[in-house]
């Protein structure tokens, strides 16, 4: 994306918009940056999945969506949670096993459920929201209400019956849905390179007579574009498109991720296509925001993310004597 595109009437041009953006790709950052430090110091249990790289993807999409629109995360979820409009305090509450947490601290990273924002839940088996959007989109379709559901989801996820599945009866049904995959080019250890005998994974959506569109998945005006064309056709009742971002994660799988399967070249060589200073270099050069604001926008971040950890740090812990109490409100609900 060009500077003079973002000078010729881009929603990003806004200051107010960009701003936003880049609010909330310094929220991700600094929320995980924040997450992987408590794991580190033992103050959380269990696995992580980090999405440190990734945050243009996520934001892009939600900023094209409305409050009432619907989305399905994955187990590598805080990023489209925090996008979407969650509050930080009760999602690191959650991490942390409080009380006050989405889940009462039961469901841990990778189960954050919010459903004021949309948020229909992060989930542990690769692909397992996609049919979980598509129903929500059919929902939607069968009681006119006009919203769209997205399910994000990963390169390895594309090799799964439930997202064949899921894309067949979205498409047949043209049902106001968005597969958005986050193509960050290794599914656990596995690259895209040996999984996959095509180049552009958005090219199965011919296969379903859907569109298929690849854009940079660390340029988060490129995304945010895409994502702006496909909830318009969504809303059109013209069907769902799969959009495909090509990212990439500078951590590990998951906590215990040794990192054997790639080399320390590679890593660098992705981080210098960072999202957050490739968005700050076009809004500077664009006039849109100044250095004084674009600090200020960082060190709002920060500031909250220190006041999420230590408002969840000092709630109550759960127990486990609800737990039962739980599972029975959410069948009953």
């Amino acid at each position: 994306m060009t500077v003079e595109r973002l000078l010729m009437g881009h929603p990003l041009s806004s200051p107010d918009h960009a701003r936003h953006a880049l609010l909330y790709m310094y929220r991700i950052r600094k929320f995980e940056e924040a997450v992987e430090d408590l794991f580190g110091r033992g103050m959380m249990h269990g696995t992580m999945h980090l999405s440190i790289g990734q945050e243009a993807g996520p934001t892009g999409m939600c900023l094209a969506l409305k409050l009432e629109d619907q989305i399905t995360s994955t187990h590598r979820g805080h990023g489209h949670c925090i996008a979407k409009g969650a509050d930080l305090t009760r999602m690191m509450a959650e991490l942390l096993g409080k009380e006050i947490g989405y889940c009462g601290g039961r469901g841990g990273s990778m189960h954050i459920a919010d459903a004021e924002t949309g948020n229909l839940g992060a989930n542990g088996v690769v692909g397992g929201g996609i049919p979980i959007a598509v129903g929500a989109a059919l929902a939607s379709k069968l009681q006119k209400k006009g919203t769209v559901a997205v399910s994000f989801f990963g390169d390895g996820a594309m090799n799964e019956g439930a997202f064949h599945e899921a894309a067949n009866l979205a498409a047949i049904w043209k049902l106001p849905v968005i597969l958005f995959c986050e193509n960050n080019k290794y599914g656990m250890s596995s690259s895209t390179e040996t999984a996959f005998a095509i180049d552009r994974l958005a090219d199965r959506g011919l296969g379903y007579g859907i569109p298929g569109v690849t854009v940079d998945g660390n340029d988060v005006v490129a995304v945010y574009e895409a994502c702006e064309a496909a909830v318009a056709r969504a809303r059109n009742g013209e069907g769902p498109t799969l959009i495909e971002t090509v990212t990439y994660r500078w951590k590990g799988h998951s906590r215990s991720d040794k990192n054997l399967y790639r080399t320390k070249e590679e890593i660098e060589e992705w981080k210098h296509l960072d999202p957050i200073p490739n968005f700050i270099s076009k809004v500077l050069a664009a006039g849109i925001l100044n250095q004084e604001e674009i600090d200020a926008i960082a060190k709002m971040a920060q500031d909250q993310i220190i006041e999420a950890v230590n408002n969840a740090a000092q709630a109550k812990s759960a127990v486990p004597d609800g737990l039962l109490e739980a599972v029975f409100k959410a069948v009953s609900a």
